[in-house]
């Protein structure tokens, strides 16, 4: 049996903090739904974000980065709704759109998830609606976390870790003054 859900505090930053919203709007009412909760979830921590729209699914990680490459952003947040439907396109795009957020998010980039996989548009309603499950909210919110990492691991690294003299190291000829390295 499952617990209740819980829900992390929001994260907080000293600096403001500027997202895009890739979105798929396949599904019109439940993209805007989506949209609405994440644009709420932004500016709730005084963040500012753009919307950009692909054609579906699959792209949204290409749409992320191609503007981590030419853009300047803290962050993403992929939206839009796959919904099971009599061929195996459902697998093909609900695991590749997955896999490539995932191989962009192990790069670095902060992307909060919010591509729906669901079975029917019952199930898509429920996770899209802001007033019930706020899938849009629930990626903003996961991907200003992550900003929030980066921005705490990311700073100057002075005295931290092992940083050997510059002459330490030589592809070719002996070491200095250490001849058993």
């Amino acid at each position: 049996m499952a617990g209740s859900e819980y829900t992390m505090p929001s994260a907080t930053f000293d600096k403001p903090v500027k997202l895009l919203i890739v979105v798929a709007p396949f599904y019109r009412d439940l993209a805007d739904q989506m949209i609405a909760g994440a644009s709420a979830e932004i500016e709730a921590v005084g963040g500012t974000y753009d919307v950009t729209e692909v054609p579906g699914a699959l792209e949204v990680p290409t749409a992320i980065g191609i503007a981590e490459r030419l853009s300047n952003y803290d962050g993403y947040v992929a939206l839009g709704c796959v919904i099971r439907g009599e061929t195996t396109h459902y697998d093909t795009v609900c695991n590749d759109s997955s896999r490539g957020i995932t191989l962009l998010g192990l790069q670095g980039l902060c992307i909060g998830n919010g591509i729906l996989t669901v079975e029917n548009m019952a199930q898509a309603e429920a996770r899209a609606n802001p007033e019930k499950m706020n899938k849009g909210a629930g990626a903003a919110a996961a991907a200003m976390h992550l900003i929030a990492l980066t921005r705490k691991w990311g700073g100057e690294r002075k005295g931290v870790g092992f940083l050997p003299d510059a002459e330490e190291y030589k592809l070719a000829g002996g070491l200095k003054d250490n001849p058993k390295a």
